[in-house]
């Protein structure tokens, strides 16, 4: 995991200054280095700027970014990992100079085009530039990891966070697509579609196993590291399947799982990850806080989330201060994200009844992900220098998930969300974990009660009365208008119609 910042101009001859033309470059790497503080180095290539900031994970020692191809022609940046680097790069002529997973992603496009990327399986924002003047940039097709893209006077400039941009161009901000890329000559191209698969399991046991299989699968695929890896453990089901299975891959190598929990001393969330933790044997460390912290860390939380929807900021601030306890043990954590989407997790769903109106709406919620609980994932662990990875967003997983018959993922006799899910693990986990009902990360943590009740400390009622800020749509509520406020002065000039998501068109 790393921050990236990338300046084209197709204004300029090639070569030309080494700071982006204006020293803007520079500026906006330092920006970025909580996401790579292990490293930071920039480069020149033909008509662009490639800044590059590490979090080294693999390749400890030889894979410092930006990465050339041996004539030194092309270049890459990259934040994220390549999970099938190692099938892919047997398949390529090299010859390669570092065992780096990025220097994959280089040799891929070089030797194939840009349909390469759809080849690569992972979470990534990369840039690859050549001596000619050309510049590839590419997002995965989920958007798990972030890129953001500005356009004007014949520049081109891409970053990892918003808050890298210098404020002139703030208003130029909009948010790379993901599931594109984009090329000098070409301009944006769609390189995945997420089809629906028209076959669905003919038994509920065939799901069963293509569910398990294939999650297994993932987990192990997302432990690939040269650095401790760990899991946020919050003792809910998601969370805790992920933990069960990083478990037993650990027993067969001989290493034990560290995970972490966080909360309000006595919450919910705290007391089920003990229970998960003693049950599978791992090396368990907490986070406890009280309101005064809560109180102090949101502003911080707002800022580095880049965002002010209020569930978000309240399921951030745990998952920010658990960021940080990590942190201190790991380089890597695997989390549960997007097996609510997959799997009808949520309360909400269970309104529809239309399948074809569910169908769609999980099929939505997944490739909204960027916006909402991906941004939150990436910036809160990224603001301490951590690596989150998302085993359920697996392209495979999200297939089995289109091939299972929406009824399945109907609430179950007694009412309980992901019935499928927890079928296919029967035995995993205790019964009270495997079947414990969801709750909101921010509800379980305890952190969703403190700051409803911040609210009136952060705005008061005739405060209120004269709500709004410019550039950002209507507050619906005086929480809500309190990280508004937090946002615009973070990023000043941000255009929030420029920014795709619910956060910033609600």
């Amino acid at each position: 995991m790393c921050g990236i910042v990338v300046i084209h101009d197709s204004t300029c001859s090639t070569g030309g200054r080494d700071d982006g033309g204006d020293a803007t470059g520079p500026r906006m790497l330092a920006r970025l280095r909580h996401r790579g503080p292990d490293s930071i180095d920039f480069r020149r290539v033909g008509r662009t700027w490639l800044g590059h900031t590490r979090l080294s994970i693999v390749d400890v020692a030889g894979g410092d970014q930006p990465i050339s191809d041996p004539s030194g022609s092309q270049w890459v940046v990259c934040n994220g990992e390549i999970y099938n680097h190692e099938e892919l790069r047997s398949s390529l002529p090299g010859p390669f100079v570092t065992d780096s997973d990025s220097e994959v992603v280089l040799h891929a496009v070089e030797a194939w085009g840009p349909e390469a990327i759809g080849r690569l399986r992972g979470m990534y924002a990369f840039a690859i530039a050549d001596e000619d003047g050309g510049l590839v940039a590419a997002r995965d097709a989920l958007g798990v990891k972030p890129l953001y893209w500005a356009r004007a006077d014949g520049r081109t400039l891409f970053a990892s966070e918003l808050g890298s941009f210098d404020p002139s161009w703030r208003g130029h901000v909009e948010e790379f697509p993901p599931d594109h890329y984009w090329t000098s000559d070409e301009g944006l191209v769609r390189f995945a579609e997420h089809a629906t698969v028209e076959s669905t399991y003919a038994s509920r046991e065939a799901a069963w196993t293509a569910i398990r299989d294939t999650l297994v699968g993932s987990v192990r695929a997302r432990m690939m590291a040269d650095v401790p890896i760990g899991v946020f453990l919050s003792g809910g089901l998601d969370s805790s399947l992920v933990a069960a299975i990083m478990a037993r891959h650990g027993a067969e190598s001989g290493q034990r799982v560290r995970s972490f929990a966080a909360g309000v001393a006595g919450s919910s969330d705290l007391r089920a990850a003990r229970r998960v933790a003693d049950q599978l044997g791992l090396e368990h460390h907490e986070r406890v806080y009280d309101a005064d912290e809560v109180l102090d860390v949101l502003p911080t939380v707002v800022r580095s989330m880049e965002a002010y929807e209020p569930s978000l900021v309240r399921s951030a601030v745990p998952n920010y201060l658990l960021a940080e306890l990590a942190a201190n043990h790991v380089k890597v954590v695997l989390t549960g994200e997007g097996a609510d989407e997959i799997f009808a997790g949520y309360d909400y769903l269970r309104d529809y009844d239309d399948a074809d109106e569910l169908r769609a709406e999980l099929v939505g919620s997944v490739e909204g992900l960027h916006n909402l609980n991906l941004q939150r994932c990436d910036r809160v662990t990224m603001a301490h220098g951590l690596e989150a990875r998302v085993p359920f967003l697996d392209r495979d997983i999200i297939a089995v998930g289109h091939r299972i018959p929406i009824g399945w993922k109907l609430p179950g006799e007694q009412g309980e969300e992901k019935r499928i899910l927890r079928e296919a693990f029967d035995g995993w986990l205790p019964d009270d974990i495997l079947w414990r009902r969801k709750e909101q990360f921010g509800d379980g943590s305890g952190t969703a009660t403190v700051t409803a009740g911040l609210a009136a400390e952060l705005v008061t009622e005739s405060d209120w009365a004269s709500a709004g800020v410019p550039g950002l749509p209507p507050p619906r509520s005086r929480e809500e208008l309190a990280y508004q406020r937090i946002f615009a002065e973070h990023l000043h000039g941000v255009r929030a119609d420029r920014l795709l998501g619910r956060f910033a068109t609600a």
